[in-house]
């Protein structure tokens, strides 16, 4: 039998997936894809704000779904057995890799490795959660549920060809549910949504709180024993199974949720945290150092010194040269120039900003450089790269740019919506459509 006490709910941390998705905030290289886990926020990894959050609620054991070699050794060396942040962490066994390719099928297997009994909260490791757990847990006790689904409220509007929807009875247990309805099926399904276009509709989180003991039972049912040896995800496959056999599956409204499975939904993820619309993560976080507007300057970077003036980041604050907007967060040793507008943005440590730069809406991997005048929107720049740009050849990012780790971009590029993969040293260019990914040399000749 497990070991977890009664009232105890444990961890379990989907980390297996390649994060295909969010390149190339994933990609370390062209051929090289770091943990979606190891996803850069706010100065720290996505994993460890996670596990922060879950430990404040009350949560000490963690239990990590990982998948091959890179997977597991790039997430134990930043976590290693939880010594850090004050809980333990036990791994899935590497035998089980080739039943991680569902998520679903990833839980049970490793419930059973696990001989796991009580509760568990199961959560992705590419999403950041704004939820009360002692509130999941009410429900989860009062609708006697085998699977209770974090669920987030979205108005038809926003759901529309991008989200799944939950029907639900009176008492919040799921009935049904629609894979990514358009405008006209919603319409039909739920006429109130006509009448009335604030109405929210249930929208599945991907964070779920199960029995472990009841689902255990269930999943040596032959039909859902067959499915999980083959491919079985959580939201298309488990969750309809349970439901259509009469299962309680309850239903509980959470805060927030964050997808970092993109660029565009990273960047508004990271805004909307800085801006202080996360409550969890506001406590989390160190307090802002200014509230007026809200922002983050390390200490190391208010003394640091820029090349061209000689003056510090609080000087050229103070005397007005450079302006520091709301929901921005510079981390440490960064050098910021005279002239730089930031609003928005996130810099990692040891970053440069340099002379008359612009950003908003933005986020600046750590040792990163932004050349002068650049002139920056709505766009990921990875550790290390080069943003080149001079005041005759300005360069400009905008509408979901993404360059990768080590990338160079040479002055006078205008990119609207190009990704540019990891290492590339791309000349000045531009015209080139929006969702073009530059992957490789050749790519990028195709355009010169």
């Amino acid at each position: 039998m497990g070991v977890e006490r009664d009232e105890e709910t444990v961890g379990i941390l989907l980390a297996g997936g390649r994060g295909e998705r969010a390149k190339p905030i994933t990609l370390k290289s062209s051929d090289y894809i770091r943990s979606k886990a190891l996803i850069p926020f706010a100065g720290r990894r996505l994993v460890e704000w996670m596990t922060d959050a879950c430990r404040e609620q009350g949560v000490r054991r963690f239990y990590v779904v990982t998948h091959g070699l890179e997977n597991r050794n790039q997430i134990k060396l930043l976590l290693g057995h939880g010594e850090r942040y004050g809980v333990d962490i036990t791994y899935s066994r590497s035998r089980f890799d080739r039943y991680n390719v569902g998520s679903a099928g990833a839980t049970l297997h490793n419930l059973e490795q696990w001989d796991l009994q009580g509760r568990a909260l199961v959560l992705p490791v590419d999403s950041l959660f704004d939820f009360d757990l002692a509130a999941m847990e009410a429900t989860h006790r009062a609708e006697a549920a085998v699977v209770t689904v974090a669920s987030v409220a979205r108005t038809a509007a926003e759901i529309a060809g991008k989200y799944g929807v939950m029907r639900t009875d009176e008492r919040g247990l799921v009935q049904g549910f629609v894979e990514k309805p358009g405008a006209g099926e919603l319409h039909s399904l739920f006429p109130r949504t006509i009448d009335d276009p604030t109405a929210t509709l249930a929208t599945n989180a991907g964070m779920y709180l199960v029995d472990c003991g009841r689902l255990r039972m269930l999943a040596r049912e032959p039909e859902l024993f067959r499915q999980s040896h083959q491919r079985l995800d959580w939201g298309g496959d488990l969750l309809p199974h349970l439901v259509e056999r009469g299962v309680p599956v309850a239903t509980h409204t959470i805060g927030r949720l964050g997808d970092m499975g993109n660029v565009p939904d990273y960047l508004q993820t990271v805004q909307l945290v800085l801006d202080g619309a996360y409550e969890q993560m506001n406590r989390l976080m160190a307090a802002p150092d200014r509230t007026g507007p809200r922002c983050w300057i390390h200490e190391t970077s208010l003394q640091t010194k820029d090349d061209v003036t000689g003056t510090t980041l609080a000087q050229k604050i103070e005397e007005g040269s450079v302006v520091i907007g709301a929901g921005v967060r510079i981390g440490r040793d960064v050098e910021i120039g005279p002239g730089v507008r930031l609003e928005h943005t996130d810099i990692g440590d040891g970053a440069e900003i340099r002379e008359h730069a612009t950003l908003v809406r933005s986020a600046v991997g750590e040792s990163a450089v932004v050349g002068s005048w650049a002139d920056i929107t709505d766009t990921y720049i990875g550790p290390m790269a080069q943003a080149l740009s001079e005041r005759v050849r300005p360069l400009r990012l905008e509408q979901f740019s993404a360059i990768g780790d080590g990338a160079v971009l040479w002055p006078g590029s205008r990119f609207c919506g190009v990704t540019v993969y990891p290492r590339l040293r791309v000349p000045a260019l531009a015209g080139v459509p929006a969702q073009t990914e530059l992957r490789h040399a050749d790519d990028i000749l195709r355009w010169v």
